[in-house]
């Protein structure tokens, strides 16, 4: 069994209405790799955003009295505190310096996933940007794998990841927040280990698996790398959803 997951180079910096298929398409031929039935795609939250619009210039933001307040608490700009109550369903804790959120997708993040970071937009060098994360990630994923099938006729899979820290540990890990094509589970639950007992409670979050591998390809810091092609992933590909990933809330033992 081997996992390859090559990092894919030469992609310029993207703006809103760039197709992403075209895109990641040239720099898998860049690369010298030929696209094959059941490989993967997985790119950076950022550059999806980017390619969808979400780019928001604080200087159009006017925040509520809940933001202001809130971001006195957290010492935080309450216009970014505004998108963080406007992209959450509720606020779970805060800290200084961190809104923890239950985002408008489901999951638990930090800041609802707003990033600063590698972001500018168009205008006076003055205004600050931030960006949101995709609206559907899922949509996202969906519409990537349909355009690369229309163009090559392969069917792959396509994952769409961010970085998200963990409540019991420190470092941040990629996460996968969107996918198409690729299990988000695989539920062993009835298959025998190794000493032919029945395994009773395993479900593996292998989407998370491979996100975590392919933010090692990416990077964090210069985001040189939004995008890897993966082949050999161990599992029969077969459709996905973020929702598999997400605790329900009468499951949630931690808050």
């Amino acid at each position: 069994m081997t996992l390859s997951i090559s990092s894919l180079k030469n992609i310029p910096l993207i703006r809103q209405g760039d197709l992403l298929a075209d895109i990641i398409l040239n720099s898998i031929h860049e690369a010298d790799i030929e696209l094959m039935e059941n490989d993967i795609i997985i790119l950076a939250q950022k550059v999806v955003s980017k390619a969808e619009g979400r780019l928001v210039n604080l200087a159009t933001i006017t925040p509520s009295q809940k933001a202001i307040e809130l971001g006195t608490k957290t010492e935080k700009d309450p216009r970014v505190v505004e998108l963080i109550l406007q992209e959450s369903n509720e606020v779970v804790r805060t800290r200084v310096g961190a809104i923890i959120v239950e985002h408008k997708l489901g999951f638990i993040c930090a800041n609802a996933g707003i990033d600063h970071s590698n972001v500018a937009g168009d205008g006076n060098e003055n205004e600050e940007y931030v960006l949101l994360l995709p609206e559907d990630p899922d949509r996202s994923a969906r519409q990537l794998r349909a355009a690369v099938f229309q163009k090559t006729g392969k069917t792959i899979g396509v994952m769409i990841i961010d970085s998200h820290g963990r409540a019991w540990r420190n470092g941040t890990v990629g996460l996968c927040i969107g996918l198409s094509g690729i299990p988000a589970l695989i539920d062993e639950r009835g298959w025998k280990d190794l000493f032919g007992y029945t395994l009773k409670i395993t479900v593996v979050g292998v989407a998370d698996e491979l996100a975590a591998a392919a933010s090692l390809m990416m990077g964090q810091a210069a985001e040189g790398t939004p995008a890897v092609h993966v082949r050999g992933f161990p599992y029969k590909l077969s459709e996905g959803s973020l929702k598999e990933l997400i605790r329900p809330k009468d499951q949630d033992m931690f808050r």
